[in-house]
């Protein structure tokens, strides 16, 4: 082989992996990168497409607007996705609440809540969900109801937890989806 045959040759090789360390290098740094982005808890809450997978349970819709909850409660959270976690809420509620709850007033009261409750120093530390077997079913009026308790641990700005409860009220819709009817706060030992 002549001379400039193997210089040339050899160019192309070094070319060669060049190229493919740098590619090997900039998609390693991409890789890294997208496993290194990670989704805020109100990323994630928002991410949940309700048309496609709408929780199947009692436990899990409420299950659900607990988690829509603690990101008002806990995350800093714009305005923007304080309307998008709102309005993901009553996506979750029943026709007569939503009747009940324009989304203007809704999103007005909501914020003067977050608010009140921020002001406060006040977060939700803990949400537990009763258990799926504790659901209380029944029928009214040609509708199915579900009963089911949710306790909240609520830690003041003195580190000082506070155990809540509440009573949420869902009903079937015509698509058999359960919607959130109303809730109380419990008044018992639960």
């Amino acid at each position: 082989m002549k001379k400039s045959t193997v210089v040339i040759t050899v160019i192309l090789i070094l070319a060669v992996v060049g190229v493919v360390g740098v590619y090997a290098v900039l998609t390693g740094r991409a890789k890294a990168n997208a496993d290194n982005a990670v989704m805020t808890p109100v990323q994630l809450v928002l991410s949940r497409d309700l048309s496609m997978e709408y929780p199947g349970t009692v436990k899990e819709v409420v299950k659900y607007y607990t988690e829509i909850e603690k990101c008002f409660c806990n995350e800093d959270c714009t305005e923007e996705e304080i309307e998008q976690l709102g309005l993901r809420a009553r996506e979750l509620f029943d026709d007569e609440l939503k009747e009940a709850n324009e989304p203007e007033a809704y999103l007005t009261r909501l914020k003067a809540d977050i608010n009140a409750f921020k002001s406060d120093k006040r977060r939700i530390s803990s949400v537990a969900v009763a258990a799926s077997t504790s659901v209380d079913f029944f029928s009214e009026d040609g509708f199915e109801f579900a009963r089911i308790y949710c306790g909240y641990n609520v830690m003041s700005s003195s580190g000082k937890n506070s155990p809540q409860g509440r009573v949420f009220l869902l009903r079937r819709d015509e698509n058999k989806r359960w919607k959130i009817y109303g809730w109380e706060a419990y008044k018992g030992n639960k």
